[in-house]
């Protein structure tokens, strides 16, 4: 059957998140800024060229104003070895062209200066006091007044610098537990001199540098000071100090006050996808009703429905969204022109944009291959429209049939079930990961817009491949059966029929295997079905009023009550969840550790049967009494079409679970099948 467009998301009035608004000397096109976010694109070959495509693009897409990545004032500040700084006047002029394309895009542009403080992977690192920071194996020196004093001057010349390269202005960074953000708190703050002690004391650092910079570069020059409004650490600022330190840096000179949302070794869940949306928005608004300039909300904002009702709540008077600007650098312009169901929407997975900048690499995005390689791709019709024919309906099928539709061929997609979304279907299932809806409605739509003909429980046979001119297969994976005895037990199910629905496990289960699936599996069987939304803030011990010190009212890692009874098991000797992603997987284990799920390594597997499921560990057999044995140990690639179309002298190309079924890896899967159709 053919596939039909959804008319949904109809066109909503965006009045408030579309209407202009005065910082300081200067005029907003709109409420939406481009929120800081590290990229690595500095540290690659021809960084200008790179960075000016990437910033000049989200500007193209109707963003108001863009915030770089953070520049260190010197060399203590660094985020990591060589990376980027603005202490050299005449190495900071070699970045005019970003703003200069920027600009040209009718938006304005502001420079992050960031002191990462104790979290610089730099021996030299330096603090207010001399406490490691968990995340950081560099103990830091302790500075002395004259480093305070000398780093406020720094500051003012890093800002400086970048004025004279054209940027429009500047955000000091001073939450998530950077330099400032360090100074302002008894956690990190242990002085006994004019720089630490009481609050007055340990706001100072910030003040001084704001009216540097103020001093420095005039009145015209914007000034964002990016404040803690949640520190979501103990000891921690309460809401009252936070107010104070606002009011203070607006009385300093800065001209609007971007906010933060707990620091980086917060044990709390700040941007990925178990946050629910708009969850932090009572942080800003607790500022805004105590200053006069303008305040911006960020974290976990990735619509223009939530962003406007933030704005017209009074909640906040600007929105900033970093990833979900990778994720679809038109948003702006999209919810402008009435097509927000066009909207590629941030899913908070976190797989390419941190997990990437933590790996060394440069920042992608899982639903956009063209994040940070801007310059990689065309977006102008193919020369010559091609007959395109995609076996497959899951991430890597839809990307590519959308993709090749956009470009002018003539696409029709086979998808054996009744339904798009192949493994989507089974993601979305997982607690918080209900973001990938959003994923499938962008490629159902896309392809309903470049009129893809999608052919649904239509089993693709060589006869009907036969005369295309490309043919993909990306018919994905099946659950692999590990050879146990009893395997073949009505106890057992597939994460495949746990995660569809098509079982219902019982109270005490028995996860196979300990990847990304079985975990994944695991909360979706321990969390309760009423854990979502409001709930978050009491699971993860959150202060919904960010009046507490630190927004927290409890321990972060206290344990909460599981729907069932859940053992995770695997055969690799060990920690479990080793393969996991690395700005997400320490929530995950969190979440399961609070939910009591035991986890066992270094298993071998004898049997199943009435009894449950029969397994070795430490030399000494035991029983895992399960109602219920859920299979997680991989998967097997579905390749009978592309070995037939061999046999009848068709080629194909294999994308997706079809070419490699490790993981279930939307990430690899929508960049293949999208940089698969550029070559058509």
């Amino acid at each position: 059957m053919e596939h039909q467009l959804n008319a949904e998301n109809m066109p909503a009035n965006y009045d408030t998140l579309l209407s202009p608004l005065r910082v300081g000397a200067h005029e907003l096109r709109n409420r939406v800024i481009m929120g800081s976010m590290h990229t690595r694109l500095e540290s690659q070959s021809d960084p200008i060229a790179k960075q000016a495509a990437f910033y000049a693009e989200r500007a193209r897409g109707e963003v108001a104003l863009v915030i770089t990545g953070g520049f260190s004032p010197n060399s203590e500040g660094l985020l990591e070895k060589d990376g980027p700084r603005m202490d050299d006047a005449k190495e900071t002029l070699k970045l005019r062209p970003i703003c200069d394309a920027v600009h040209a895009e009718g938006a304005l542009i502001c420079a992050q200066i960031l002191h990462t403080g104790r979290y610089a992977k730099v021996e030299n690192c330096v603090a207010p006091s001399p406490i490691r920071a968990p995340i950081n194996r560099f103990v830091p020196r302790e500075m002395t007044g004259d480093d305070i004093l000398r780093t406020i001057k720094e500051f003012a010349t890093a800002s400086a610098n970048a004025q004279a390269a054209g940027f429009d202005g500047v955000e000091i960074m001073a939450s998530e537990g950077y330099l400032l953000n360090e100074f302002t708190v008894h956690h990190t703050n242990k002085r006994t001199d004019e720089w630490g002690g009481s609050m007055e004391n340990r706001h100072r650092f910030s003040i001084e540098i704001v009216r540097a910079v103020r001093e420095r570069c005039g009145p015209d020059f914007m000034i964002i000071y990016r404040i803690s409004a949640a520190d979501l650490i103990e000891t921690g600022a309460p809401k009252e100090e936070i107010i104070a330190l606002a009011q203070q840096i607006e009385a300093a000179g800065a001209d609007m006050l971007n906010t933060g949302i707990g620091w980086h070794e917060a044990r709390v869940p700040t941007i990925a996808y178990p946050v629910p949306r708009g969850a932090w928005r009572a942080a800003p608004a607790n500022i805004k009703q105590a200053v006069s300039i303008p305040v911006v909300a960020s974290n976990r904002i990735n619509t223009p429905e939530m962003a406007e009702d933030i704005l017209t709540s009074g909640d906040a008077d600007l929105i900033s969204m970093a990833r979900p600007m990778l994720a679809d650098p038109h948003f702006v312009r999209k919810a402008r022109e009435g097509r927000a169901d066009e909207i590629n929407t941030c899913i908070a997975c976190n797989q390419a944009c941190l997990d990437y900048i933590f790996s060394e690499r440069v920042a992608g995005c899982l639903v956009n291959p063209r994040a940070s390689h801007e310059t990689e791709f065309r977006n102008t019709p193919a020369e010559a429209s091609k007959r395109v024919a995609v076996v497959g309906g899951g991430a890597a099928g839809m990307a590519t049939a959308a993709e090749a539709g956009a470009l002018g061929h003539e696409v029709t997609l086979f998808e054996a079930g009744d339904k798009l979304g192949g493994q989507l279907n089974l993601a979305s299932a997982a607690p918080g990961k209900d973001e990938f809806d959003e994923t499938l409605r962008f490629f159902k739509n896309k392809m309903a817009k470049h009129a893809v003909t999608v052919k649904l429980s239509t089993r693709a046979s060589t006869d009907d491949l036969a005369g295309f001119d490309h043919v993909v297969i990306a018919t994905g994976v099946t659950p692999r059966i590990p050879e146990i005895s009893g395997v073949d037990h009505p106890k057992v199910a597939t994460y495949a029929q746990i995660l569809s629905g098509e079982v219902t496990a019982g109270k005490t289960v028995a996860v196979i295997g300990a990847g990304g699936i079985g975990f994944d599996v695991a909360e979706y069987l321990v969390t309760p079905t009423d854990e979502t939304g409001d709930s978050f803030f009491e699971t993860w011990g959150v202060d919904r009023s960010f009046t507490a010190p630190g927004a927290l009212s409890g321990d972060p890692l206290a344990p909460v009550a599981g729907a069932r009874d859940v053992t995770v098991l695997q055969r690799k000797p060990g920690k479990p969840g080793k393969s996991l992603g690395v700005s997400t997987g320490w929530i995950l284990r969190n979440a399961l550790r609070k939910h009591g799920v035991e986890m066992l390594a270094g298993v071998s597997y004898e049997r199943i049967d009435d009894a449950g499921l029969h397994i070795m560990l430490d030399g000494k057999p035991q029983v895992i009494a399960a109602d219920t044995i859920v299979l997680c140990s991989g998967q097997e690639p579905v390749r009978d079409l592309n070995e037939a179309l061999a046999g009848q002298g068709i080629t194909a190309t294999m994308i997706g679970g079809a070419k490699e079924a490790s993981e279930l890896d939307a990430l690899r899967a929508i960049s293949e099948g999208v940089r698969l159709a550029q070559t058509f």
